[in-house]
């Protein structure tokens, strides 16, 4: 499930950078887009890590 989440918002923040944003430059918007994708999974994982811990599902 973290892997799908993180594909959709690489994809999501790719648009908002193309469309919304308006920036042309291709390395911008892979370095942005690739950067949100990591946190999101970072912080996915992380959360999945605590509740393990704690004896949770």
């Amino acid at each position: 499930m973290p892997e799908l989440l993180t594909a959709a918002t690489y994809l999501v923040v790719w648009l908002i950078c193309w469309r919304v944003i308006g920036i042309e430059s291709g390395l911008t918007k892979l370095i942005l887009s690739l950067g949100a994708a990591i946190f999101v999974f970072v912080l996915l994982s992380v959360r999945e890590h605590r509740r393990k811990k704690r004896g949770g599902r």
